[in-house]
C-alpha cells in the first residue's frame, strides 16, 4: 500500500497543479538529484586529469619508451594518486558521478595514442603540478593537503624524467 501511495503521489500533485515543494517543506524530492558541490566537481576534475596522466604513461609503456622500468615506477605512483583521490570522492545518490571534461584532460587523453616521449611526460607532469597548486586556493584543507602532496610528487617526476634524457 505504501509503494502504491508513493507511486501515485507525483500524479496526484501534477493533477492538482502542485509541485511537491508546495506540499512538503525541504528539498523537492521530485526535482531531481542534488547539485554537486564545487569541491566534488573539483575532485572529479582532478580525478579525470589523473586518469589522463595514467593513460599517457600507459601509452609510453606500451610504446616501449626507455627506460621502461623507471616509467613503470612513475605510472605506479600515479595509480596510487588516483586511488587516494577516488577514496575521497563522495557523490550524493542521484547526482551525476562523471565530471565534465576539461580541455587539458581531453586533449591529453586523445593524444595519448601518439608516440609519447620523455619530454612529453615531463611537460604533462609540470602542467599537472601547476594545475594542482592553483587549485589549492579554493580547495578545502583536506583536499588542499592531498593536492599539494600530489603536486610535489609530480614535480619530483619532472626532475626524475630530466635524468632520462629527451627520448
Amino acid at each position: 500500500m505504501l509503494a502504491a501511495s508513493a507511486a501515485a503521489l507525483p500524479a496526484l500533485l501534477a493533477t492538482a497543479g502542485c509541485r511537491s515543494s508546495d506540499a512538503f517543506a525541504g528539498p523537492d524530492p521530485l526535482a531531481g538529484g542534488p547539485a554537486l558541490s564545487p569541491d566534488v566537481i573539483t575532485l572529479q576534475e582532478v580525478i579525470a586529469a589523473e586518469r589522463a596522466m595514467i593513460a599517457l604513461y600507459q601509452a609510453a609503456v606500451n610504446g616501449d619508451l626507455r627506460p621502461a622500468g623507471q616509467v613503470r615506477a612513475l605510472l605506479a605512483q600515479h595509480r596510487q594518486h588516483l586511488g587516494q583521490l577516488q577514496a575521497r570522492l563522495v557523490v550524493p545518490p542521484g547526482a551525476s558521478a562523471s565530471p565534465a571534461s576539461s580541455p587539458s584532460t581531453s586533449s591529453s587523453a586523445s593524444s595519448a595514442s601518439a608516440r609519447v616521449s620523455i619530454a612529453r611526460l615531463r611537460a604533462a607532469e609540470r602542467a599537472s603540478a601547476t594545475d594542482l597548486v592553483q587549485r589549492l586556493v579554493t580547495a578545502p584543507p583536506a583536499l588542499a593537503q592531498l593536492f599539494a602532496s600530489i603536486a610535489a610528487s609530480d614535480a619530483t617526476h619532472v626532475a626524475a624524467l630530466a635524468g632520462y634524457g629527451q627520448g
